[in-house]
């Protein structure tokens, strides 16, 4: 069987041919052409890659089919207990050694307390270290929790929102018969013992009003809801520690250490605030599976 093999033409023989212009996927990126922003498809219609077929992200990259995951769980870290500690610690050598600290202290003390403070707003804002006060408006802050939060475990917070309490007295009581530290003038002419360091109505005030701005916060609050109940509660805890300076109730040191203990008792608080019980029910993640085809 003989069969003649076809004459190819070569690059010389072959004719010159003009450029055709064929719509492609180079031609699909540009501004206002057919398809244009879709880079794998250029006829407009979605890839079938699941690659392909995610949404964009906030900043235009690659991001992941709805329902998109929360933000990953983030714990408080050690750094602010253990300033507060390490604050603490040195405020408590100072006041048992009567070092110069103390000297100072006692000044500014005598100062705070003669100044032109109005006397009326500083005893009512030193009443609220009473635990007449601030354990009922916890009671009631636990309360609500339970009642909002719903299910098997609405108890485990204000649970450990009492426990914190409770660590309040077990940790200030030993640390004023160990310090044993005179009260300021007007205490120690009413014939009070001594024992003023820490202040125990500064940790009340500053345990019970934080537990509960802990267990009242919304599941994800805003950032100005946040920002105000921080600042409020700053704000409540400084008037308490300025009215008890003012009336003559504490040293400012008596203050700032029983800061510092609340510190450590309501990061523990957060803690388990910021747990599995905390945190909501899970939202769905992203499929990874290839989506169906176009029909």
């Amino acid at each position: 069987m003989n069969a003649t093999p076809r004459p190819q033409g070569t690059a010389d023989t072959a004719a010159p041919a003009h450029p055709q212009f064929r719509p492609g996927r180079a031609f699909a990126h540009t501004s206002g052409a057919f398809g244009s922003g879709h880079p794998h498809r250029s006829d407009g219609r979605p890839p079938h890659t699941p690659r392909g077929a995610r949404h964009t992200g906030p900043h235009g990259g690659p991001g992941t089919t709805p329902p998109v995951p929360g933000p990953p769980f983030r714990r408080p870290g050690p750094l602010f207990p253990a300033l507060c500690l390490l604050v603490f610690a040195l405020i408590t050598w100072q006041v048992a050694a009567n070092g110069p600290v103390r000297a100072l202290d006692e000044r500014l003390g005598r100062a705070v307390a003669g100044s032109a403070f109005p006397g009326g707003v500083a005893g009512f804002l030193s009443d609220l270290g009473n635990t007449a006060v601030a354990l009922p408006v916890l009671a009631v802050a636990m309360a609500v929790s339970a009642l909002r939060a719903g299910g098997p475990r609405r108890w485990v917070p204000p649970l450990y929102a009492a426990l914190t309490m409770a660590a309040v007295p077990a940790l200030v009581v030993p640390l004023k018969h160990a310090v044993a530290r005179p009260g300021p003038p007007a205490m120690a002419a009413s014939g009070a013992h001594d024992g003023f360091f820490p202040s125990g109505h500064t940790a009340t005030a500053a345990v019970a009003y934080g537990a509960a701005v802990l267990l009242l916060r919304p599941r994800r609050p805003g950032r100005g809801a946040a920002a105000t109940a921080v600042s409020g509660y700053a704000l409540l805890c400084a008037g308490v520690g300025a009215g008890l300076v003012r009336c003559g109730y504490h040293w400012p040191l008596d203050v700032l250490g029983a800061w510092c203990l609340s510190g450590v008792l309501l990061w523990g608080l957060a803690l388990t605030r910021r747990g599995p019980h905390a945190r909501g029910p899970r939202r769905p993640r992203a499929s990874t599976a290839p989506g169906p085809p176009d029909p």
